[in-house]
């Protein structure tokens, strides 16, 4: 007997359902958890899980972590990782980035802390500010004020966009501070009164006399696109040895050889820089100065 050609259809459309369920949902599962089993993957596929000598779990080799305090200050004794957009930081539940880019100079400035927002800019100075002090180095960075600030003004011209300057608003400092620097081009500059709208004037961000490359590294002051990023340039790590290495009681050479003996090269010899992972280099150093962890 020939069916209706309705049924017929769904019948077909059923079997398929059916083929592509046994191989899409059994089939290729299960090949991929057998091939996950041969020596050499299995790790991976556990998540690259880090253990130490006795059998805990401290992390993973592919998503990166906080070595802080209570109240989010960083431990000294630890290398820090870079910044993360990630929850609270490194929450692999969270992962994303800032969605923040470079033309992000102007915060958001509001009497009430909930509705204020810092623009990229001031994130990065702010950040490059405190890593100094943490190191022992200069923070200083292009386009910051001293204390970690993104130095911008709007500028007001006479005829709009062109003619003498007639004012100056640094717009990312609330009154009462004093601004960043007293005049621009003949005018005084003022502070910003929260609640303005400066939006007509031009956004000028201040090079300042920071010099071109700071002696903070870039990846110490901005956070991955994913957030997990586990590993910190060689440059950040080897700024970072003096103070470890003081904490840990140790020389300098000697944590500067363990940042060496943690550095992965480029892949396939030419993508990408030499990177450190953190967690890996912070428990050799547990593992090396035990009574200091």
């Amino acid at each position: 007997m020939r069916l209706p050609s309705w049924l017929a259809q769904h019948l077909a459309a059923f079997r398929a359902v059916l083929v592509f369920t046994a191989l899409l949902g059994l089939a290729y599962p299960l090949a991929m958890v057998a091939v996950a089993q041969i020596p050499g993957l299995h790790s991976r596929a556990e998540g690259s899980l880090v253990q130490t000598a006795d059998g805990r779990t401290v992390g993973s080799r592919l998503i990166g972590q906080l070595f802080t305090d209570a109240d989010g200050n960083a431990v000294p004794r630890y290398f820090q990782s870079r910044p993360s957009a990630a929850g609270d930081g490194y929450d692999p539940t969270s992962t994303s980035a800032s969605n923040l880019g470079p033309e992000s100079v102007v915060d958001t400035l509001a009497a009430n802390p909930d509705d204020a927002s810092q623009s990229l800019l001031t994130q990065v100075c702010e950040r490059s500010r405190a890593i100094g002090e943490l190191e022992g180095v200069s923070g200083a960075r292009p386009y910051c004020t001293p204390d970690g600030i993104g130095a911008v003004l709007s500028v007001f011209h006479r005829d709009g966009l062109t003619g003498p300057v007639t004012r100056a608003v640094s717009i990312n400092q609330a009154c009462p501070a004093t601004p960043f620097v007293t005049t621009y081009q003949g005018v005084t500059v003022e502070c910003a009164e929260i609640g303005q709208d400066y939006s007509h004037g031009i956004v000028t961000p201040i090079r300042g006399d920071a010099p071109a490359e700071p002696e903070v590294p870039a990846d110490a002051v901005t956070a991955s696109g994913s957030g997990l990023d586990p590993n910190i340039s060689q440059a950040y790590a080897r700024l970072q040895a003096p103070r470890v290495a003081r904490e840990r009681g140790t020389d300098v050479a000697t944590v500067r050889g363990l940042v060496d003996r943690y550095t992965t090269e480029r892949a396939l010899g030419f993508m990408g820089e030499p990177a450190v992972n953190v967690l890996e280099l912070n428990l050799a150093l547990d593992r090396q100065f035990p009574g200091n962890s």
